[in-house]
Formats: C-alpha cells, sequence, structure tokens
C-alpha cells in the first residue's frame, strides 16, 4: 500500500477514535468526574467534525489509491468533486457519496458558526444547547464508520 495512503488511513482512523472518545466524554459522567470536567459540558460539535474528518481523509486514500490528487486551495471541495466523480461513474456505491455530502454540509455548518461568531464578537445570539447536537453525533460516527470501513476494503482489495 502507497505510504500517502496509509498516512490518510492512519489519519481517518484517529479522527474515529478521538469522535468515539468525545462522545464517551459527552455522554460518561464518572469520566467527567475524574477529570474535573463540568457535568453539563459536551463535545458532540467535536464528534461531528471529528467523524467528517475522518470520511475527507478515507476520501483522500482512496482517491490517492487511484492516482487522483486534490490540493489546497478549496482541497475539501475538490476532494469531494473528484470522489463524486467516481461515485457517478458506477465506481462506487451512491450511498458512499450521499454520507460524504451529509458529513460535509455538517462540518461546514459549525465552520459557519465559528465565523459568524468571531465576526461578531460577543454580539452573535444564536445559542443552541449543546446536548441538541447528540443525534447529529451519533449519526455522525455511525456513518464515519460504515464509510471508512467500507473505503479501506476497497483500497485493501485493490
Amino acid at each position: 500500500m502507497d505510504i500517502k495512503v496509509k498516512g490518510y488511513l492512519e489519519r481517518a482512523e484517529n479522527e474515529l477514535v478521538l469522535a468515539n472518545a468525545n462522545f464517551s466524554l459527552s455522554t460518561n459522567n464518572d469520566v467527567k468526574l475524574k477529570l474535573g470536567i463540568s457535568m453539563d459540558k459536551t463535545f458532540f460539535n467535536n464528534v461531528i467534525s471529528e467523524s467528517y474528518y475522518a470520511i475527507f481523509y478515507c476520501a483522500k486514500a482512496f482517491l490517492i489509491s487511484l492516482g487522483i490528487k486534490t490540493e489546497p486551495p478549496e482541497e475539501h471541495k475538490k476532494t469531494y468533486e473528484e470522489f463524486k466523480k467516481i461515485v457517478e461513474s458506477k465506481k462506487l456505491d451512491r450511498q458512499l457519496a450521499e454520507i460524504y455530502e451529509e458529513e460535509s454540509g455538517k462540518a461546514e455548518t459549525l465552520l459557519k458558526i465559528f465565523f459568524d461568531e468571531k465576526r461578531n464578537r460577543g454580539r452573535f445570539t444564536y445559542n443552541v444547547n449543546a446536548n441538541a447536537n447528540k443525534p447529529f453525533a451519533e449519526s455522525s460516527i455511525k456513518n464515519a464508520k460504515f464509510f471508512c470501513s467500507t473505503i479501506k476494503h476497497l483500497i485493501e482489495s485493490e
């Protein structure tokens, strides 16, 4: 296996480990108590972001295994577009493209929130209970696991 492909797959795996750890940290009060973290603190936004990055890195690995490189600027957009081309050519299941698109959208929402918060410097009035993101975090981890295991299997069977 190409060293870059292997490197991106390892990065994807690390992101999944972090997503699972942050989900556990968000839902396990015993761990929060041990670490001195407030019981109302959650990290579901991190889970969503890490799940997206796991998918992104797997997509990068898959593209590289096919000899397709995507680089900045707009690396995420280019990666998605190249991945989508492969799906549309019927080389991959349409479900994988839909998962990538869904997770990409969640990450873009988080980035927009961050950008708006920075721009407004405290005047940003959008206030969501962090626990409201729990179902999205659960869905993100599930999607990332499916996406990454499928892509890894495809790469290893080449």
